[in-house]
């Protein structure tokens, strides 16, 4: 596991990781250090913490408490993953989540609030913007402390065989998510009924396959908007969108900015994020 630390204050630490662990490696169990926030940038993998089991795809967000121990699986997927990490003081942890909840959640699956600001993270990690990543590393936890608190996020059992299929599925989703899919499309790729495929992909991963190919788009739209100077039209045609009305209506339920107002913050406009951020905490 290779880890850099990319930002440091006294409150917050952000470390970029990326693992190469496969499925001939031996996983062993860890232990979380501080409150932290583990954004799936790529790649998958397993954890089993608290008694519960689940599958982390791109998107997702695993989330660390103090002292609980956790194992990382690598099972069903060959090519590792990166996360972008918001590692949090014993101070500021507790005032971002501790009454809502926040840190008992252990794995969150892609969620359209998230893989936005995430996207926006990675985004000034990367250097392609100009905010700043203790404000978005913020912005992203008192987000999640909201969202968790007005959704019960339950991941089910499943076999091997289950979770080997949904997240394979999960991974060509994400590759094709510029194509035109639809159920039956990706239950025929994953070899199985389009109602057995919509009923063990959502148990395993905690979304639909259309709500995740939806918030693949969204993660994808927000990269480009972050980074580049294509046109609003142009985003939302080259990540899958057909319609733009569509894509900027669906954009701003999860943004909660339009795209316009997104790009203008990932300038440097801070206000836009400023505001939300004053009062989510």
């Amino acid at each position: 596991m290779a880890a850099t630390k990319i930002f440091q204050s006294g409150a917050l630490a952000i470390v970029d990781y990326r693992c190469k662990a496969g499925p001939t490696d031996e996983p062993f169990v860890e232990t979380h250090d501080s409150y932290s926030l583990s954004y799936v940038r790529k790649g998958s993998f397993g954890c089993r913490t608290r008694g519960e089991s689940f599958e982390l795809v791109t998107g997702s967000v695993l989330v660390g408490h103090p002292g609980d121990e956790y194992i990382c699986t690598h099972d069903h997927h060959l090519c590792g993953d990166e996360c972008l990490s918001f590692q949090f003081s014993p101070e500021l942890g507790e005032a971002i989540g501790a009454k809502r909840g926040l840190w008992r959640a252990g794995g969150v699956p892609p969620l359209p609030e998230l893989v936005v600001l995430g996207e926006l993270a990675q985004s000034a990690a990367d250097g392609r913007n100009n905010l700043g990543l203790d404000e978005i590393g913020l912005f992203f936890a008192s987000r999640l402390a909201v969202t968790l608190s007005q959704h019960n996020i339950a991941w089910a059992d499943a076999g091997p065989g289950d979770r080997r299929r949904a997240v394979q599925a999960a991974l060509w989703i994400e590759a094709h998510s510029d194509e035109p899919l639809d159920l039956e499309t990706t239950a025929k790729e994953a070899g199985i009924s389009p109602f057995h495929f919509l009923r063990m992909f959502s148990r395993v991963l905690g979304v639909t396959p259309h709500q995740y190919l939806v918030r693949s788009r969204l993660r994808n739209a927000a990269r480009l908007l972050a980074g580049e100077d294509r046109t609003i039209t142009e985003v939302a045609l080259d990540v899958g969108f057909a319609d733009l009305s569509n894509f900027v209506r669906t954009f701003h339920r999860a943004a909660r900015v339009s795209p316009r107002n997104f790009r203008r913050a990932a300038k440097g406009d801070r206000k836009i994020f400023q505001d939300r951020l004053a009062a989510a905490l």
